[in-house]
């Protein structure tokens, strides 16, 4: 019992943190009056009741600074009917070059990134202060629509993978631009008969390059902090939107062949689709049948110099809505439940991840009331023999109960079985093969968000009954606007097995301290500047020191949207298993232990440039050599159409003799055309000497309608080992697919 004691310790004295705090603050109204009036989306302030309606205006600046109004300032109006909430925004520019100051990536919708112009309109429709609905538009009328969980206080926070129904555009006048916006009822959660929601409204202006928000808040935090949110109120209490049932079928039929294998080419058509179910206005149950995730774009690979796994984000559409109910437990190594592990497996002879078919699936998630908020997952995917994959069924349940103001309570259970008797494939339930989970995790996070933190308990269940199944841990951030302060510990039995999570390492204890503080000069080019320093340090009870991370580092962020970041690194490995940095030759052996220096420095370049890039070089001992690491990616925007960019990554591993030093390559350019804002062509190329391949993904998109789309994508792997180039440019696998989803609402 001793091992609990910290953690035990740690969540009364978070509970503390949780409840002090917990003050008034004067936040921003707009009130909003229902209209009769049909209103045209044409970005022209010509209704009436934009005349009559109240605005929301007197935006403060967050960034450079956070203690005055804007420079260029907004103004915001709404109004609503029975089917849609209305927004007008009216965004002034500084400049009088007009457009040449408005800057986009592309035409292409989900735009994200420092140095964009752009309008953003966030609603917190329980007033939970921990998720919300948000939607976007930039002078060009290019939408963007994302959902944003706990409380937004880390970029992962904010997920613009989420689509759904919405209408808008924009026009550029002399001295301004507008958004006009129409947001369906039916694609927003709430509660029925409600009369308060909470929101904000925040601004980019590339041209000052500043970054406002309609209610304050401090420049330490992100833009769609919930802790800082103004009030909507409306005139009258709302009503459930009627009936709300979106279906979306497809049909997508596609080749393919694996050539290396010999296999004949193969052919297929799929026919499936998902429902969307309203249960009521803020529970949903979403439905699957045979889905079929081929148009989602493929990872962006990287040079993994870990041991361990890389944690690559869920994309596909099915999952995304509610997800931090399911996704939010534990911490970023130890994830009980993560969404790709159901329906997506690893081809090792690529690297790729492929689609494993799930037959069907169930999701009911949303919130009950203010306080309440549930979720409901059933899957089945069926079998794949080419790489020895049983038909399993995936369950997961989870509750979250709303604490103090901004803090949560929550518990998940996870079953992972299968339902046939591997020697008769007959349905059981007894069937051996399973594997269980279930946790709790307390969320903290003070009023002013000056406090975060989490403290969480899991355990794991599978058919030997092992001892030391446990996984817990609690952090504790305090942010202020000059200091940031955080303080980790996490225990995980060597027995802990989460196999529908994310777990790259089981078997240790880990503390990491960390502080950082920030200078704020008086100069127009320099925004802030200050030092930190962060300590990992894992152990266990048999070897005591396992691994122990030291960096300090200096960060500089300058007023037009550049950073630099020097650190020097020290670090420690003991070796549990055989590796090959190199992924060649001799490996080193369980029990060899290294120190290691290193100096990481990172530059980020003004975004609002058409050429932009990121910088990144490592360089010092690696094991028992050196590693001199290269990191790039250059971009070019040829606005508004168009943006070429390339991927470099470049490892030098020397090593002493008798181990394999080898040079591994990471090459990947990218073509992101947008015709339109409904007709998009993307082509990559990724080449990856650590899996010998070279990876080709053209993908074209047309949204004919909101929601609804064709794609066509193609793909091909090829052989390429720069050491050995008697087979190169062989072909390992051929596909084309082409696929059609349209979007129903009944």
């Amino acid at each position: 019992m001793n091992k609990f004691y910290p953690a035990a310790i740690f969540f009364i004295f978070s509970c503390c943190f949780s409840a002090f705090g917990q003050k008034n603050i004067e936040l921003p109204q707009l009130k909003i009056k229902k209209t009769n009036e049909a209103i045209q989306l044409d970005g022209v302030m010509n209704e009436d009741v934009w005349q009559k309606a109240d605005v929301a205006k007197d935006f403060w600046q967050n960034f450079p600074m956070d203690t005055s109004l804007a420079i260029a300032q907004s103004e915001v109006r709404m109004t609503y009917d029975d089917q849609f909430i209305y927004i007008f925004a009216k965004c002034y520019s500084t400049s009088e070059a007009g457009d040449h100051y408005y800057v986009t990536p592309s035409l292409r919708r989900d735009f994200r990134g420092a140095g964009n112009d752009m309008i953003t309109f966030n609603f917190d429709t329980f007033q939970g202060q921990t998720n919300a609905f948000s939607f976007g538009l930039n002078p060009y009328g290019v939408q963007r629509e994302g959902l944003i969980a706990n409380g937004g206080s880390l970029q992962e926070d904010f997920d613009l993978s989420w689509d759904n129904k919405w209408y808008s555009a924009a026009q550029i006048f002399d001295e301004y631009w507008t958004a006009e916006v129409a947001i369906p009822f039916k694609t927003l959660r709430f509660k029925e008969r409600s009369t308060e929601w909470l929101m904000n409204f925040y601004r980019l202006d590339s041209h000052t390059n500043e970054r406002a928000v309609w209610s304050h808040i401090p420049r330490n935090f992100r833009l769609y902090s919930l802790a800082h949110s103004g009030k909507l109120l409306w005139d009258e209490p709302l009503k459930k939107p009627g009936a709300n049932i979106s279906l979306i079928p497809y049909i997508a039929g596609g080749i393919h062949r694996k050539h290396q294998e010999g296999t004949p080419t193969e052919k297929n058509l799929n026919v499936g689709g998902d429902a969307k179910i309203a249960v009521t206005s803020s529970l949903n149950l979403d439905l699957t049948i045979n889905p079929d995730f081929s148009q989602v774009e493929v990872d962006e690979q990287v040079t993994n110099l870990d041991r361990f796994e890389i944690f690559f984000p869920e994309k596909r559409q099915f999952f995304l809505e509610n997800a931090d109910l399911f996704a939010n437990f534990g911490m970023e190594n130890a994830r009980p439940f993560f969404s790709r592990r159901i329906g997506v497996a690893i081809d090792s002879t690529t690297g790729q991840n492929v689609q494993n078919p799930i037959r069907f699936g169930a999701r009911l998630s949303g919130s009950i009331n203010r306080n309440w908020r549930v979720g409901l997952m059933n899957m089945q995917t069926g079998e794949d023999e080419t790489i020895n994959l049983p038909s399993l069924n995936y369950t997961v349940g989870a509750v979250q109960r709303r604490m103090f103001k901004r803090s949560n309570l929550s518990f998940i259970a996870i079953n992972k079985q299968s339902l046939t008797d591997t020697l008769t494939d007959d349905f059981t339930l007894q069937s051996g093969m399973y594997n269980r989970l279930f946790g709790i995790d307390y969320n903290m996070a003070s009023a002013d968000n000056s406090w975060n933190g989490k403290f969480y308990y899991h355990r794991s269940v599978d058919p030997e009954n092992p001892a030391n199944t446990y996984a817990h841990g609690a952090n504790l951030i305090y942010s202020t606007l000059r200091w940031d302060i955080s303080w980790l510990h996490q225990m995980i039995g060597e027995n802990f097995n989460a196999e529908v999570g994310f777990v790259p390492r089981t078997g240790f204890n880990r503390v990491m301290p960390s502080v950082a503080y920030r200078f704020f000069p008086k100069s127009k080019r320099l925004v802030s500047h200050g030092p930190g320093m962060e300590y990992q340090y894992w152990w266990n009870q048999a070897l005591g020191m396992t691994d122990s991370n030291l960096r300090f580092f200096y960060e500089f962020i300058f007023s037009n949207t550049s950073e630099l970041t020097a650190s020097y690194l020290n670090d420690y490995v003991y070796l549990f298993a055989p590796f090959a940095p190199s992924r060649k030759g001799i490996p080193f052996l369980t029990g060899e232990d290294f120190r290691m220096n290193s100096i990481d420095i990172t530059y980020l370049s003004d975004r609002r440039k058409n050429f932009f890039y990121d910088l990144n070089t490592i360089q010092g001992q690696y094991y028992d050599g050196i590693l001199n690491y290269f990191k790039g990616t250059f971009s070019y925007r040829a606005q508004p159409y168009g943006l070429f960019s390339l991927d470099m990554t470049y490892s030098r591993i020397k090593l002493d003799d008798p181990y394999t030093s080898g040079n591994l390559f990471l090459i990947g350019p990218r073509l992101d055309l947008t015709f339109t804002k409904s007709v998009f062509f993307t082509t990559f190329i990724q080449y990856n000497s650590q899996f010998d391949n070279i990876n080709v993904n053209s993908r074209f998109q047309w949204r004919f309608k909101p929601v609804s789309d064709l794609f066509i994508v193609y793909t091909d792997n090829y052989v390429y080992d720069i050491y050995d180039r008697v087979n190169n440019f062989d072909v390992k696998n051929r596909a084309l697919v082409v696929k059609l989803t349209y979007w129903l609402n009944i």
